[in-house]
């Protein structure tokens, strides 16, 4: 099986730190903080290694956002809580992490006849309106992710909760496509 350039391009995840969080104490302490309450009530939290963002919550809620792998949003999720700690601000330093969503990107390396495809896999689980949106959307229910295809032959695979769903949704779609001769 090829591996189709699959390349994790974000991974989403949540936790919950504690309550009460001094949002103001962070902003003002913090050079990578960006906290615009009248804008939006989360503080934005950007770390430089591994790149991503945290979105911290005055309720203890934390959203971690723009990590490339599961093991950087552990280690970003880390940072936060520490760089939070550090400030005095009493918080939960081994917070539980979910992940929410992981966006995968591949590349089937051929172009792809979408009105075939939307055709060939039935309408029941795809939404192809091509003067709305140039790609088709094809639900999955194993795993339970939704894949964008491109004329291109360009994948984008949202939803999973592993990095292990992207490459199964992909190696699917590919039998899915072999199978009715699209690809």
């Amino acid at each position: 099986m090829e591996d189709y350039n699959i390349n994790i391009e974000n991974v989403v995840a949540s936790t919950y730190i504690g309550d009460n969080i001094d949002l103001n104490k962070i902003a003002m302490s913090v050079d990578t903080a960006e906290y615009k309450p009248e804008q939006f009530p989360g503080l934005v939290l950007r770390i430089t290694d591994p790149k991503a963002a945290a979105l911290i919550f005055r309720s203890g809620k934390v959203v971690c956002t723009g990590a490339k792998s599961v093991p950087d949003v552990e280690r970003a999720m880390k940072k936060v809580v520490e760089t939070i700690a550090d400030l005095g601000i009493e918080v939960n330093l081994n917070p539980e992490i979910v992940i929410q969503n992981i966006v995968a990107s591949a590349d089937l390396g051929s172009e792809l006849n979408l009105n075939a495809i939307a055709v060939g896999l039935g309408l029941e689980n795809i939404e192809y309106e091509p003067e709305q949106f140039p790609g088709l959307v094809y639900r999955l229910d194993d795993p339970k992710v939704v894949v964008l295809l491109f004329g291109s032959g360009k994948l984008v695979v949202t939803g999973g909760k592993k990095p292990e769903d992207a490459r199964m949704a992909v190696e699917r779609i590919v039998d899915e496509l072999s199978s009715l001769g699209l690809l």
